[in-house]
């Protein structure tokens, strides 16, 4: 019995024993955290996940398998604070599955956070609400957490705030999705409220600056509109709203409280374009420009003491005590540490003299950043110190005067080591390497850089606004290389015009192509072709003009910029074909002139005066046949006549922007040109040598015409205003044409004449003659004669206002003042005699398409019955313009 009960009591041990390791994942599984041990990771799952890849979640927590951890131990507190870390959980828990001997194997168990499937707006307008989403970007799938949720009331707050919506009210409301698992859906509920507006600004303790004038001073931090009502709103009124003393303001001391302000409310600030919402980013710097304003008129301890914003009622109320301090003025100014430059040079730079208003900005502005180039840095900067380092120091104020050291580290001068281009995918690096000012082996020079940065721009190759310019000092060697980072744009062009007139009375239309950056030699290059090869930087331009029957025209061109790539030295071939057509009351043709031609020109870049000055040479061949032309009242019916001219162009062109090559702000165009033929009458002899011309047929006369051609043209523009963002910019161009004969008896020629008028595109090219739009007037209103005149000039004045000025679509505005005329002869020119014109105008220009504009323009000149109102003008007397493709002259 004995025996049967210690061998039943063995197998009792080892059935346990059996059960026991059978069950040993779950007895880890539960393991006892009080008693630590150390293991080797021997494998991971993930369990849980629904949308999340698991291999990325085991590489998120940082263990791996193999690893030695302790259990517990930091390893698995850190894995899991990784994962509640990326916001996709709401439950995060490790496991232990298994372990074999000292080897541990992991779950990672997860609960994911719901993914939104959809969410609505509620409460505001189809339009808002488009507007919203645009901001807010919830996609479907995102995850749903508290941060989102509030990051997306505030984003809906804020868009709302720039409306000047300032008490808006955002609820999300999260609904469970029956119809996706783990899915929820959002009710945005928005209440708006009542817009709110400034109702007054409220301005103590000026005594020097007008409230008036600190209120223009805030540019975007406006007043509702207000009548004139000064004095309605007196203290009595406003007594216990706003407080009489600075003690009562808590400014903590920065007044004596002895000292009394009263706020007072100026009602005659009226403000009709400009709203009077509440931003406090842009409240912030206008505070800013108040304070820059003092400083620029000496008070230098100028401050704004205390502010105050609040509701008043429905809307808000600003306060503001400035303290303005005492005026100081420059007294005396030395150099320290100028070696390169004697302090009297450097003193006419700066151009402050003793007893001048102490003016911060003026002072900094000589010293580093004056406009057209005229300060301290860039006269070292432009001589190769790039290390060079100004300070000004105020060493000395005293009673209302104050001594400024300004010190100067000229370090040494760098030489510019190597240039490189990054993001040229198109445009060969030939092609910039041409156009830079700064080369290897050089001294640097800021305004090289500034020019350089310049032409690239100028190519139209390249986004503007990506554009980079990186100079990288090694202060070490005493050189620098400078990167250059482009981004490619789309700049060939297609050119679509349109316009209505000319002697079809019909639609005048014309389709041309121009490659900017065409390569030529790369034509039988394979894979080159997209849609023609490129990246040459050369122009090929092809178009075709036509208005039906009446005419049709055909022209191609070709340039080299930089024949033989050393000098921006260009080559330039042109050939043309045009018909021109007079119709009868049937429409059918009663007599043509054909036109064929061809020019070869050759321009050069001069070096003196400066670079901006251009020679440009040319030889010209035209053939002109003409067909019973007896309809178009020009001087000849029948015939061929051959012009054969040399032409002579010289010019300076420094027309320039900061913001748009599209928009110049500065700068001039001016060229003068010549077009002259031999004198044929002084070598055919007979006849043409005779007192007279009568037995000789106009046909032989003109066979081979004579003149002396002289054009002036100048463009100048002004910026007016001092912002980039929207310059505001004024120009003015003066245009001037002379045609000149060789012989009386033969007087002008009938071609190469001028006509004034129209839209410069209804108006349809006729070969041998010079188009000048008028803008308001049809071409004869100005120019009866069917011939032309050989007389004209022009004068026009444009402001212009950029609405747009990014790359992809550059749009402006301008209100124009033109005037011009024409003269048959020179007894009767006369300068002032011009026909006037005014209107307005919208240019789009796109880079596909080139400029597309708008004007409407009212001729002042015109053949208006005596009495005519305004209103009669502007209904029978204006003319709209459709400009596509091309700017016209």
């Amino acid at each position: 019995m004995n025996k049967f009960r210690k061998a039943a009591l063995r197998v009792s041990f080892i059935l346990c024993g059996i059960f026991f390791f059978a069950n040993s994942s779950y007895a880890q599984k539960q393991a006892n955290y009080a008693a630590p041990g150390d293991y080797g990771i021997g494998g991971i799952t993930v369990s849980g996940t629904q949308y999340l890849d698991q291999d990325i979640l085991i590489s998120l927590t940082g263990l791996r398998v193999g690893q030695k951890i302790s259990i517990p131990g930091d390893a698995i507190s850190n894995a899991i604070k990784n994962l509640w870390d990326q916001g996709f959980f709401t439950d995060v828990k490790v496991y232990i599955t298994k372990t074999i001997g000292s080897t541990a194997f992991l779950e990672i168990a997860v609960k994911e956070r719901p993914r939104l499937s959809r969410f609505t707006l509620n409460g505001i307008k189809k339009g808002e609400a488009d507007d919203i989403r645009e901001k807010i970007k919830l996609t479907k799938g995102r995850v749903v957490n508290e941060n989102m949720k509030l990051t997306t009331a505030n984003t809906i707050k804020n868009f709302y705030k720039e409306k000047g919506y300032l008490n808006s009210v955002i609820t999300i409301r999260e609904k469970q999705d029956t119809l996706l698992s783990n899915s929820v859906m959002l009710d945005i509920d928005i209440n708006k409220g009542a817009k709110v507006k400034i109702e007054s600004i409220n301005i103590a303790g000026t005594e020097i600056i007008s409230r008036k004038k600190i209120k223009k001073l805030m540019k975007e931090t406006h007043e509702k509109v207000k009548f004139d009502v000064k004095g309605m709103l007196d203290k009595e009124n406003i007594k216990g709203a706003i407080p009489d003393s600075v003690s009562a303001l808590d400014i903590a001391g920065n007044f004596a409280p002895s000292r009394a302000y009263k706020y007072t409310t100026d009602y005659t600030n009226l403000n009709i374009f400009k709203g009077s919402k509440f931003l406090r980013k842009e409240y912030e710097n206008d505070k800013d420009n108040i304070i820059a304003y003092y400083n620029e008129k000496g008070y230098r301890d100028a401050y704004i003491a205390h502010d105050s914003v609040y509701m008043h009622g429905k809307n808000l109320r600003i306060d503001l005590v400035i303290d303005e301090g005492n005026q100081y003025y420059f007294r005396n100014i030395t150099w320290t540490g100028n070696t390169k430059y004697p302090s009297l040079m450097l003193d006419a730079i700066l151009n402050i003299k003793k007893g001048e208003v102490y003016n911060q900005k003026l002072l900094d502005e000589r010293l580093f950043m004056s406009q057209n180039g005229n300060d301290v840095s860039s006269l070292y900067m432009d001589d190769g110190y790039l290390f060079f380092q100004i300070t000004p120091a105020e060493i000395t104020v005293e009673n209302d005067s104050i001594d400024i050291e300004i010190r100067i580290y000229e370090g040494p001068q760098a030489t510019i080591n190597e240039i490189r281009i990054y993001g040229n995918t198109k445009t060969k690096e030939h092609v910039i390497r041409r156009e830079l000012r700064t080369l290897p082996g050089n001294k640097f020079s800021r305004s090289d850089l500034i020019r350089s940065q310049r032409e690239i721009v100028n190519l139209g190759y390249f986004d503007p606004e990506q554009l980079q310019v990186i100079p990288i000092p090694d202060p070490a060697k005493g050189t620098v290389d400078i990167e250059y980072h482009v981004v490619e744009k789309p700049s060939d062009q297609l050119e679509l015009s349109a316009g209505w007139g000319g002697r079809g009375r019909g639609i005048v239309g014309s389709l041309g192509i121009t490659f900017t950056n065409f390569s030529i030699q790369n034509i039988f290059k394979k894979g080159t072709w997209s849609p023609l090869p490129s990246g040459d930087g050369q122009r090929l331009s092809l178009r075709v003009q036509t208005n039906g029957k009446v005419y049709q025209a055909y022209n191609m061109s070709f340039t080299e910029p930089w024949l033989g790539g050393k000098k921006p030295n260009s080559f330039t071939l042109s050939y043309y074909h045009t018909r021109f057509a007079d119709l009868n009351s049937n429409r059918q043709i009663d007599g043509q002139q054909i036109t064929n031609g061809a020019s070869i020109g050759f321009g050069m870049r001069l070096k003196k005066p400066d670079d901006w000055f251009t020679l440009q040479y040319g030889l010209t061949y035209e053939r002109f046949d003409l067909r019973d032309w007896a309809s178009s009242n020009f001087i000849l019916d029948d015939g061929v006549s051959n012009n054969l001219s040399a032409n002579v162009t010289f010019g300076r062109f420094s027309a320039r922007s900061d913001v748009s090559q599209i928009f110049p702000t500065t700068g001039s165009n001016i060229s003068i040109s010549l077009s002259i033929t031999p004198p044929y009458s002084l070598f055919r002899g007979g006849n043409f040598l005779s007192n007279s011309l009568e037995t000789i047929t106009d046909e032989e006369k003109y066979k081979w015409i004579e003149y002396h051609k002289w054009r002036f043209n100048a463009e100048w523009f002004l910026p007016l205003t001092r912002s980039k963002k929207f310059p505001l910019v004024l120009r003015f161009s003066a245009k001037f044409g002379f045609l000149g004969k060789y012989n009386d008896k033969i007087g002008y020629s009938p071609y190469e004449r001028f006509e004034v008028g129209g839209d410069g595109i209804s108006n349809v090219q006729f070969y041998g003659r010079d188009i000048i739009s008028l803008r308001g007037y049809e071409v004869a209103e100005v120019t009866p004669s069917g011939a032309g005149a050989p007389f004209f000039n022009k004068l026009t004045m444009e402001l212009r206002f950029p609405f747009s000025l990014n790359p992809s679509a550059t749009i402006y505005g301008l209100a124009f003042m033109e005037g011009g005329n024409t003269w048959m002869d020179i007894k009767d020119f006369n300068p002032f005699d011009m026909k006037r014109a005014a209107g307005l105008g919208v240019r789009i220009f796109l880079p596909m398409f080139g400029m597309l504009g708008f004007d409407y323009g009212i001729g002042f000149d015109k053949n208006a019955p005596k009495g005519s109102s305004a209103g009669d003008y502007l209904s029978n007397y204006g003319k709209f313009s459709i400009i596509l493709g091309f700017e016209p002259e």
